[in-house]
């Protein structure tokens, strides 16, 4: 496996491939990227996060964020919601809406808005910022991404009243769901897919107001999935069906994004808590990707930066989408910070 002291720099050479001047491939096929399934915003946002949260980026980074951006903001309508699905002739195919694409937009223009390259990328990523958070969405993971944007916001700019709007506002969608049960706290039925988002909203939005409950619930909801989500000392995380109360795994096909979203999770308890015990977690994701998972299968090309879009019962998915990929490198972005917590 790769350790953190060697990934000094990201291999973005794949991620590259993937784009081209208009915005981010979905799919590939292997390695080639399959044109005809266009770009969406859940990638182009992702990859703004990832690209604005390298601490000294490169040529390629900052173009790559560029385009990012620029794709985020074309999506954005003058209400704030959010086209998510655009043709390769560069076509908007959906209707604006606040789907989980308007939360990861709403994300990524919160990271581009404190740091991205430029004071010019960050003054209009603020402005499309501002114009999507007017809106809200009744659907728990779009305001948890969203919430992840506002926090970066709210982290710099603690005035900013459209950040601390959203924060709150999600706060009272999670107040609302699950049962509470001390058997199952997760606020829903099932478990699917980036839950960790949830957990790291919550965590955030607590230190970020401050609120000292929801900060503690979203430590218990990481510790959680953390617990059920560990087999025999390695990630067994949940499988694209989800996970229910009853259910027991492991089970296939994992996806490297609920990976990632645990590192993130942790990564970011660890900032506001400075407790060590969370690094473990992503020390845990990161062997996933490096091949400490239940097929024993690195998830991840070091020669290409490519990620592999999922693990299977005797291997691994071949193909080397964008969320796949993304999702390495963010995670790797992790492991490299907690090589050097200081």
């Amino acid at each position: 496996m790769t350790p953190a002291s060697d990934l000094d720099q990201p291999v973005l050479d794949h991620l590259d491939l993937l784009t081209d001047d208009r915005g981010l491939f979905e799919h590939a096929r292997y390695e080639v990227p399959r044109r005809e399934h266009g770009y969406c915003v859940d990638d182009a946002a992702r990859g703004l996060v990832v690209m604005c949260h390298e601490p000294e980026p490169g040529p390629t980074a900052r173009r790559l964020a560029r385009c990012y951006l620029a794709f985020v903001l074309d999506a954005l309508d003058a209400t704030g919601s959010c086209h998510n699905r655009m043709a390769v002739d560069g076509q908007w195919r959906d209707e604006a809406a606040v789907g989980d694409w308007w939360g990861r937009a709403l994300w990524g223009l919160g990271v581009a808005a404190t740091s991205a390259p430029t004071p010019g990328m960050r003054a209009r990523a603020l402005g499309g910022f501002r114009i999507a958070a007017q809106r809200r969405s009744p659907y728990l993971r779009s305001m948890a991404f969203a919430a992840l944007g506002a926090a970066e916001v709210l982290r710099k700019r603690p005035d900013e009243i459209a950040a601390r709007g959203l924060l709150t506002d999600m706060l009272a969608v999670v107040a609302g769901a699950g049962d509470g049960s001390p058997r199952w706290p997760w606020p829903e039925e099932r478990l699917s897919y980036a839950n960790a988002s949830i957990a790291e909203a919550l965590i955030v939005a607590g230190a970020a107001l401050p609120d000292g409950p929801a900060l503690s619930r979203g430590l218990s909801l990481l510790e959680f999935l953390l617990h059920i989500q560990t087999r025999d000392g390695h990630l067994s995380v949940i499988p694209v069906g989800g996970r229910g109360r009853d259910d027991v795994g492991p089970g296939y096909d994992q996806q490297p994004i609920e990976v990632s979203a645990l590192a993130d999770a942790c990564g970011s308890a660890f900032r506001i808590t400075r407790q060590s015990s969370w690094l473990a977690g992503v020390d845990l994701a990161w062997d996933w990707f490096g091949g400490d998972n239940d097929s024993v299968t690195p998830m991840f090309d070091p020669g290409t930066g490519g990620g592999y879009d999922g693990l299977e019962r005797h291997g691994r998915n071949l193909n080397q989408g964008a969320e796949s990929t993304l999702a390495m490198l963010a995670t790797a972005q992790q492991a490299r910070q907690i090589s050097d917590p200081e």
